[in-house]
């Protein structure tokens, strides 16, 4: 087996990007491979994904990656990873590519990951950095076919492939959907725009006082969010849950009816997936194609114009009031996201790998 390594800015923060490293990582080493997991510098609050990691984890260093530690940083890295046979590495994002690209062995094979949305690229400095810095690796990744395309186009790449987010595993219970709770999960973060979801919430839930909306995650925005339910009426019905284990997020979903997405900007959202596969719809903002591809409109969850609360309310209330069209896009849901199984996500890293090797 060959070696792989996943090389990210920061590799233990709360965040989407760390969760599916660390679900392939292990998946990859279960499989046999030799599997390394870098982080460039330590996370403020380290988030543990898996329990027992068969990889093997490396901190280059214990603070942020400013200019005046940027060469010592280097010179680890090149270190490390000159003691790592042959395979391949996977550069989690843009910052990442930027920063080790060049340091590579010619035994590494090198493999750029995008986990944002063309949208969002095009929105920021990252489309300039794709077009720059990923048509020189051996391989450019996105997350739906939607992007690859696009990032192909816009950003003349001819090395552009799509390849999913993995689910963390099957779950083989699904939720009964009759727990009258909406769920929003992800950090406390502006981008995540969960006030946007509590005046949904509120507003939908004028005539339903029996249902909650749970947040589960932690950030900056814990006191405005707070203090908006309030402003609302609705504090008592706003459940801030805080950080919950990777482990224990499985009974979250079952005992959840809805979930709802609000963010600015996603790539391929592990959320909505995680719902999915235990047949739960969502609400989600049209904000990327991986969210497109997770959330078929009137079939799997509804999708909802960017920034439309009241068209998110609507949407929100309709399936709150109505059980059996909440079971019907949630086996939907669950079908498509077989898809993404662990298993079968990483089948496609192996053939992506095969692929390079030729």
């Amino acid at each position: 087996m060959n070696a792989v390594v996943f090389a990210c800015m920061d590799a233990d923060t709360l965040g989407g990007v760390q969760q599916v490293t660390h679900t392939v990582a292990q998946g990859l080493a279960l499989r046999g491979h030799e599997v390394h997991v870098i982080g460039l510098h330590q996370a403020p609050e380290p988030f543990r994904y898996v329990e027992r990691p068969l990889y093997e984890r490396h901190v280059v260093q214990g603070r942020p990656l400013g200019e005046g530690v940027r060469w010592v940083a280097r010179g680890r890295v090149a270190r490390l990873l000159a003691s790592i046979g042959p395979g391949y590495a996977v550069l989690t994002s843009p910052g990442a590519v930027s920063w080790l690209a060049d340091l590579l062995p010619p035994r590494l094979r090198a493999i750029g990951q995008y986990h944002g949305s063309y949208e969002r690229a095009r929105g920021t400095t990252h489309l300039a950095s794709v077009r720059r810095d990923y048509g020189a690796l051996d391989q450019a990744v996105f997350l739906s076919p939607e992007d690859a395309r696009r990032f192909a186009e816009e950003a003349l790449l001819p090395n552009a492939a799509h390849l999913p987010n993995p689910l963390r595993a099957w779950p083989d219970r699904t939720s009964p959907l009759d727990v009258p709770r909406v769920l929003g999960v992800g950090r406390l973060a502006p981008v995540k725009r969960f006030d946007r979801l509590i005046t949904a919430f509120a507003r939908a839930g004028r005539t339903r006082g029996h249902w909650e909306l749970h947040l589960i995650g932690d950030g900056p925005e814990l006191t405005r969010l707070r203090a908006h339910a309030s402003s609302l009426g609705i504090g008592d019905r706003v459940v801030f849950r805080g950080r919950v284990p990777a482990a224990r997020m499985g009974q979250e979903f079952l005992d959840a009816a809805i979930l709802g997405l609000s963010s600015e900007h996603e790539g391929l959202p592990p959320a909505v997936a995680e719902a999915a596969s235990y047949g739960m719809p969502s609400v989600a903002f049209d904000v990327s194609g991986g969210v497109r591809s997770l959330v078929l409109d009137g079939t799997t969850g509804t999708l909802v114009p960017p920034a439309d609360v009241e068209t998110f309310t609507a949407a929100l209330s309709a399936l709150m009031a109505d059980p059996a069209r909440r079971g019907r896009l949630g086996a939907a849901a669950r079908a498509r996201a077989a898809a993404l199984r662990p298993e079968n996500v990483l089948d496609r890293w192996e053939t992506l790998f095969a692929h390079i090797r030729r």
